[in-house]
């Protein structure tokens, strides 16, 4: 499974989860930071990511227009990269089911 972390997450989180979701990228990665949120959104929809980030503009992007690209919207304050990551690692379960359910849109982590 492939992730984007938005720019407001670790570019460290790409490495840190290689195990996990080997195909990942951050949008610095790619030449997306600083773009609008509708050319990362289109991104990753292209090229079929799961777009994470702790901004809600993704979250109401996908309640808009649907998906794909599916949206892991983690809802917390400043907090450690190593703290993101497991939650992402304890949360590997529901993440994948988010990207073969065709009925689940988003997932919010807390």
């Amino acid at each position: 499974m492939k992730l984007l972390f938005d720019e407001n997450l670790s570019p460290r989180l790409v490495a840190a989860l290689a195990d996990l979701f080997p195909e990942s990228a951050h949008v610095d990665r790619l030449s997306l930071g600083g773009e609008p949120d509708p050319v990362i959104w289109e991104y990753a929809k292209r090229h079929g990511y799961v777009l994470v980030s702790k901004d809600s503009d993704f979250h109401e992007r996908s309640l808009l227009y649907g998906h794909p690209p599916k949206v892991v919207w983690i809802r917390r304050g400043n907090c450690s990269v190593r703290h993101i990551e497991m939650i992402l690692r304890n949360r590997a379960a529901d993440i994948e089911r988010l990207k073969v359910d065709d009925e689940l849109t988003y997932l919010i982590l807390l």
